[in-house]
């Protein structure tokens, strides 16, 4: 198996992800993180898939992605010609005696504090999966106590856009 970066232009209209991700499980496809959001183009949002499958199953479903009349475009990001980041929110005990080294590796990861308490912090990052991955490596002697994770964020490098030649006018 191999991961995969899809990412889909579609018509913000209801029921959509529901059918997009219901053709991944009928496969028996793990979708690994999914980001939904609007897109420069009103009306159209933007669809990050990240799956874990081979080559010929994948084609299989982003042929019958291609199918649905609500997707408009599907591009896969390959990791070189892509940026992909992640968004995390950290809940970390951090009390008197730790709170100084906690703020070091926040500091270290080019992370920030968004939230402080008595004995606990909340710690935003951003950043590409090994850098998040390791961050919560660091953190998680001191106690993790909570985590919400953004799926997957990716965008083409350069000029070109998902959006090329969608709509001529």
């Amino acid at each position: 198996m191999s991961t995969h970066v899809l990412s889909l232009l579609v018509e913000n209209k209801p029921g959509l992800l529901t059918r997009v991700a219901g053709l991944f499980a009928r496969r028996g496809f793990n979708i690994e993180s999914l980001a939904v959001g609007h897109s420069e183009i009103a009306g159209l949002s933007r669809i990050t898939i990240l799956v874990d499958v081979e080559d010929v199953p994948l084609e299989q479903v982003t042929k019958q992605l291609n199918k649905l009349i609500n997707v408009i475009k599907i591009v896969e990001l390959e990791p070189s010609q892509s940026v992909q980041r992640e968004h995390l929110l950290i809940k970390v005990r951090a009390d008197n005696a730790t709170r100084s080294q906690v703020l070091e590796a926040v500091t270290l990861f080019r992370a920030r504090v968004v939230d402080v308490s008595t004995d606990a912090l909340v710690i935003e990052v951003t950043g590409d999966s090994g850098k998040t991955q390791a961050l919560l490596r660091v953190l998680e002697p001191y106690g993790i106590k909570e985590i919400a994770q953004s799926g997957l964020l990716a965008i083409g490098r350069g000029s070109k856009s998902i959006t090329d030649r969608v709509f001529k006018n």
